[in-house]
């Protein structure tokens, strides 16, 4: 496992950390203000969500360079299933406009999350199907515009409305059925430290299907499983476990933090909360 004591230049931000990702939440920082405290903090990258980025995609990922870091990722794609994806065309044209994005940005990798339960059907494989189908469409356009794609399965507390894919196993999986190379899949502990399959799993998936790693902590105690997500180092997940798996399995790449905080960490000083995550990610991951 890599040493991260002396050494953080691994760690990227997300910034839902800081409540981006939901109108209302957060201190309201600019990207140009969250990638200079990054920045000065050594983070090593950044994770961006299309609602904060709008149209100036080129303009931000070119900023985040010139400030020392590399644009990681992109979250996310729109459903690609459920009640909110029933429109087959409207939602390839909206991925497809946010592989654009991810594109402009120079992002590594666009996540997937594909949605819960398809209208019309019952259990999860028929939504599975449907997800393969539009996946594969918009694999090959994402391949096009150099971006890679991670379906990122949830903990299946979300499989009736956020999402189908639960397991590491069903990702592989369903990377194996779509077969292209620019697919793989993004492993968040929050979603998957329950899972006692995981390290094989991981295996299947190997260095070319693992395409992030999403750090944060599962609270005992959890208030909301959406928006109650725990700090490294508050919860119970082995931390140090899974990523040893991950690692294991071929990832070298940036570990992001990803936490969904609206009554904790989303009402603290931005600043303090990234020095948290710096200093957690050294000791804790």
């Amino acid at each position: 496992m890599r040493d991260f004591s002396s050494d953080h230049s691994a760690l990227a931000l997300n910034t839902a950390s800081l409540g981006h990702n939901l109108e209302g939440h957060g201190a309201g920082w600019s990207p140009e203000r969250v990638i200079d405290a990054c920045a000065e903090r050594g983070f090593g990258a950044i994770v961006f969500w299309r609602r904060e980025i709008g149209a100036r995609a080129v303009e931000i990922g070119a900023r985040a360079r010139a400030a020392g870091l590399s644009v990681a990722g992109l979250c996310r794609t729109p459903f690609l299933v459920g009640t909110e994806a029933v429109d087959r065309v409207a939602v390839i044209d909206e991925a497809k406009a946010s592989i654009d994005m991810a594109a402009g940005l120079g992002a590594d990798v666009l996540t997937i999350v594909v949605g819960g339960v398809h209208p019309g059907t019952r259990g999860t494989a028929e939504s599975l199907k449907i997800v393969a189908d539009r996946v594969a469409e918009i694999a090959l356009y994402a391949a096009e515009r150099g971006v890679k794609l991670a379906l990122e399965p949830l903990n299946p507390v979300y499989a009736g409305n956020r999402s189908c894919l639960t397991t590491v196993r069903d990702a592989v999986d369903l990377c194996e059925t779509v077969g292209a190379p620019n697919l793989g899949i993004a492993v968040d502990v929050y979603h998957v430290w329950w899972d006692t399959d995981l390290d094989a799993q991981l295996q299947r998936a190997g260095k070319d299907r693992i395409f992030g790693y999403h750090l944060c902590d599962w609270l005992a105690d959890t208030r909301d499983v959406l928006l109650d997500r725990g700090m490294m180092g508050d919860g119970v997940a082995d931390l140090k476990a899974i990523r040893a798996s991950v690692e294991g399995a071929g990832y070298a790449g940036p570990c992001e933090v990803e936490i969904f905080s609206a009554n904790t960490w989303w009402k603290r000083d931005p600043g303090g909360v990234l020095d948290v995550m710096v200093e957690r990610f050294r000791t804790l991951c």
